[in-house]
């Protein structure tokens, strides 16, 4: 099935840190021969996407890489009074100077951000403008990230009306549409046991809580499954696999690369070796059984 004249529409869903998965799912169709010429993304979906799209993917991969709990920590800049838990500038700005900010009517791929308008309830193509201020719409998940001000509309996650955003390609004229849904059935031990140190599960999420609010800081460490931030990203979680189902069985794409929805947490950015690895070893699965 692969050759270098393979086209393909890539449609990157939602799914916090697990989304680092689709690096590893852009690695291998490029090395395998496929041309992405198209790409439509939700929340970390359209980061990664949009990234890709301006060729330097490879250079967000080493950063990311890089990594560690509290670098990730240390990338959110609590708010005060706004409805949400951090601003999101800290890390946009992080990523503008790492990427470099262009108008996406420039990128040499077609490119498709996807949001949610606040007021309306609609979902929302961000074809145009800056870069960054589409994927910043699109990742503004609620509880944690502001609402982003984008012309004339509030937008929010796009994850909130299509985690797997297909419609966007279906005009491609390309030879393959392939979808990584970050929301696919749960297995036990995705990736390895997270290494112990000072630095441990436990401790990272009572620091992530003390940024929320001090009081939680103890329920966090001794209920971690019933603390705020569990209740509503398992609350987000229960809705976007039930949108991402209906979605994929309304549109059928020709290839679809399921990553687990407890591959990771939603903040477990440190985690992008294995993760990036798993969206490779996911891939090949998926094209192996296309070919069988």
């Amino acid at each position: 099935m692969s050759t270098s004249s393979t086209t393909v529409s890539l449609v990157l869903g939602s799914g916090g840190a697990r989304g680092l998965a689709h690096i590893g799912v852009i690695q291998w169709l490029t090395k395998n021969g496929y041309k992405i010429q198209s790409i439509s993304g939700a929340s970390i979906g359209a980061l990664v996407g949009g990234i890709y799209a301006t060729h330097k993917l490879e250079v967000y991969a080493e950063w990311v890489l890089a990594l560690e709990r509290m670098h990730v920590l240390r990338l959110l800049d609590p708010t005060i009074g706004r409805p949400g838990l951090f601003k999101g500038e800290r890390i946009m700005s992080v990523l503008r100077e790492l990427i470099g900010d262009c108008a996406i009517e420039d990128l040499p791929i077609a490119f498709t951000a996807v949001a949610t308008d606040l007021n309306s309830r609609e979902e929302v193509w961000l074809r145009e403008g800056k870069l960054f201020d589409a994927i910043r719409a699109s990742i503004a998940t609620p509880l944690v990230f502001t609402p982003f001000r984008h012309g004339s509309r509030t937008l929010l996650d796009g994850a909130l009306v299509n985690p797997v955003p297909i419609a966007p390609t279906l005009e491609d004229a390309t030879d393959l549409t392939v979808v990584v849904n970050l929301s696919g059935v749960a297995e036990p031990r995705v990736l390895p046991p997270a290494n112990t140190s000072l630095n441990s599960d436990n401790s990272y999420r009572r620091r992530i809580a003390r940024f929320i609010d001090g009081r939680q800081a103890a329920r966090v460490s001794a209920e971690p499954r019933h603390g705020l931030l569990d209740v509503a990203f398992t609350s987000m979680q229960a809705m976007q696999d039930t949108i991402s189902q209906l979605r994929l069985s309304a549109y059928a794409p020709g290839l679809t690369v399921e990553i687990p929805r407890n591959a990771c947490g939603f903040f477990e950015f440190w985690r992008a070796e294995e993760l990036i690895e798993l969206g490779r070893e996911r891939t090949a699965q998926a094209f192996a059984r296309i070919e069988r």
